[in-house]
This record gives structure tokens, C-alpha cells and sequence, in this order.
């Protein structure tokens, strides 16, 4: 038999091979839409953005009251400067970036208010700060209520003002 005399034969498609064929444009399709949506959308972020924690300042007391050392409560916090205003006499006393307060600074800010009795007193006084969150510059300000008492005396010595703690207003 020469081709030509060949019965003409149809092929055809089996039910396994169309579904491959179907499965491969799927994939196809789906390939192409999905190259398609990422260049459009913008890069996604994987690390997580931090929420800035507000600054609250905390006060510890050294030298038997001469001295008080005012620091962050969060670690994050790096000082830069403390600015203590006392609205009751209008004194305003600069502390570094280390925060330690002297107490003859309020005992001079403190000259003609307030009693002298020995007892504890509180006064209100409006700190601002200037600090480093995360690498950025910030500034903050709050009330705080600082605590004080009177101490000494005698015949010849003078009384003297000692810091006994700071809290949040």
C-alpha cells in the first residue's frame, strides 16, 4: 500500500490530555496576571514600623537629697537637654544631657517661696525635654510634682533644702 492508499485516520484527543492542556493555560494564565499586579503595586514592607513611645521622665534622689538624677523610663530614650520651670516664682534652671538636678538650684529658685518647717513639701514645675527616639530629634513636655524638705539648722549652720522625689503631675 502506497500512502495514498492509507486510510485516513482522525487522532483523537484523549480526556488525560486535555485536561493537561487545559492545567498548562491555567498556569499560564495565571502566571501572567500575577506578573502583571506586581508591577504595579509598590514594594511590600516586611519589617514592622515602631509606635513612638511617649516620654515620661522618673527622678532618683542621690547624695542624701543634694542631688537628683532625672532620667527616661524607657530605655529607647536617649536626653539631649532638660529645661525646669517653676511658674510659682518664674525660675527656669537648664540641665544638661545627664539630668542630674542640684538642689541648691531649687533652694535659689525656691529663695522667698515656701516655708521652711522640715516637712515635705510638693511644687509643681513644667519640665521640657529634648531627646533621641529611634534617630530622630523629638521634644516633649509635661507636669511633674517635685517633692523637697528643709533640713538642718542650728546655731551657727543655715537651713538647707534636700530633694526627696519626683513625680508625674
Amino acid at each position: 500500500m502506497s500512502d495514498s492508499e492509507k486510510p485516513s485516520r482522525r487522532r483523537w484527543i484523549s480526556l488525560g490530555e486535555f485536561s493537561a492542556l487545559a492545567a498548562l493555560v491555567i498556569s499560564a494564565l495565571g502566571v501572567w496576571i500575577t506578573w502583571q499586579s506586581s508591577q504595579k503595586d509598590a514594594p511590600t514592607r516586611v519589617v514592622e514600623q515602631r509606635e513612638a513611645i511617649p516620654l515620661t521622665l522618673r527622678g532618683r534622689v542621690r547624695d542624701d537629697g543634694r542631688a537628683m538624677e532625672i532620667s527616661p523610663v524607657e530605655d529607647t530614650h536617649a536626653l539631649q537637654a532638660l529645661t525646669l520651670s517653676i511658674p510659682t516664682s518664674g525660675s527656669v534652671i537648664e540641665i544638661g544631657s545627664d539630668g542630674t538636678l542640684s538642689s541648691r538650684a531649687i533652694e535659689s529658685a525656691l529663695n522667698s517661696v515656701g516655708d521652711r518647717d522640715g516637712k515635705t513639701h510638693r511644687i509643681r514645675v513644667r519640665i521640657d525635654a529634648r531627646y533621641v527616639e529611634a534617630g530622630a530629634d523629638k521634644r516633649a513636655s509635661g507636669s511633674y510634682s517635685l517633692s523637697y524638705r528643709w533640713e538642718g539648722g542650728g546655731l551657727f549652720a543655715g537651713r538647707s533644702l534636700r530633694l526627696a522625689g519626683l513625680s508625674k503631675a
